[in-house]
Formats: structure tokens, C-alpha cells, sequence
């Protein structure tokens, strides 16, 4: 699996289903594979972020270099695993776990104020000053009871940005 002159098998297939617990049919889950393979160039087994950056939408995203860290030599069951985030079936927990991931840059488990603050400067880049970026982050935090010294852990981030009406969603098409 993950080689592009293999065939994925029915066990391959309900592996990998059951590592992204279940958020993509094993339709989707060919159609990902074959996308997997176009990607890995040279049939490594893995994606480099060399090969991300060929997919246009990942290179135009402002976030794309945060998460270049996170997908950078992916094989196939860890790409699935991290595009089921993007899934229209992921749980809001799932995407904000993600977004955690993006946000917590050292991998410390926990996010700063000024790790927030960075995203948000990626995000908005000169549509909003840093003191305009500043202020709207600490209103954020206050009103769901913390303060610019807090350190978030993932149950603080989703408590805080859970209800944002987050769209993170794809389409995987299926041939």
C-alpha cells in the first residue's frame, strides 16, 4: 500500500477506513488512493511537501507553510487520516483538533497567545493591524473566561472556538 504501481486490497481498503474512523466511504477511500499516487511522484510511498506543493489549493493557502509540518512525508493511511478532518461526516472536535495541530506549531500540546497571533497574521496578513488582531483575540479569550497569559490545551481551544460556525469541508470525488 502506498507504492503507485500497487493495488489497494479489500484489507487495505477497510484498514485505512478504520484508521479515519469511518468518515470516508471505500469508494472515497480508491479515489484518495489514486489521488495518493498521483501526487507521490516517484512512487515512494509517501508524499514530500515538494509533491503537497503541487496541489494549487494547498500552495495558495496562507496557512500552507504550518501545514507543510504536519503532512510532509505522509504515507497513504496518514494522508487519509489527515484529509478526514475535512470531512463533511468529522465531528467538530475532529476538525478542531486539527486546527489545534496548526495553531500548536512546537507541538507542545498547548497554544499561546502569540501562537494564536501568529495564525491570525497568516489569516488576515494586512487587512487588520496587530493591535486590531490583538484586540479581537483577547475579547475572544475573555469572553469564554481566559486571559492573553493563558496557555490553551485542546479542550480550552475547542471551548474557546468551538462555536465559530467552522466550514471545513472537501469534496473527494469518487470516479
Amino acid at each position: 500500500m502506498g507504492n503507485a504501481s500497487s493495488m489497494l486490497t479489500q484489507y487495505d481498503i477497510e484498514e485505512v477506513q478504520g484508521h479515519c474512523h469511518n468518515l470516508f466511504s471505500q469508494q472515497e477511500i480508491v479515489s484518495l488512493y489514486q489521488r495518493f499516487c498521483q501526487l507521490d511522484r516517484n512512487a515512494k510511498g509517501f508524499i514530500s511537501a515538494d509533491e503537497f506543493l503541487s496541489v494549487p489549493e494547498f500552495a495558495m493557502n496562507p496557512l500552507s507553510q504550518r501545514l507543510l509540518k504536519m503532512v510532509d512525508g505522509l504515507n497513504f493511511k496518514d494522508f487519509v487520516a489527515f484529509l478526514s478532518a475535512f470531512s463533511a461526516k468529522a465531528t467538530k472536535e475532529q476538525k478542531l483538533g486539527l486546527i489545534f495541530k496548526v495553531y500548536d506549531s512546537d507541538g507542545n500540546g498547548k497554544v499561546s497567545f502569540s501562537d494564536i497571533l501568529e495564525v491570525l497574521e497568516d489569516l488576515s496578513g494586512s487587512f487588520m493591524t496587530s493591535e486590531q488582531r490583538e484586540e479581537v483575540l483577547s475579547q475572544v479569550l475573555e469572553e469564554a473566561g481566559y486571559s492573553r497569559a493563558s496557555y490553551l490545551m485542546l479542550n480550552d481551544f475547542i471551548k474557546v472556538f468551538g462555536n465559530s460556525g467552522l466550514k471545513m469541508e472537501v469534496e473527494v470525488p469518487v470516479d
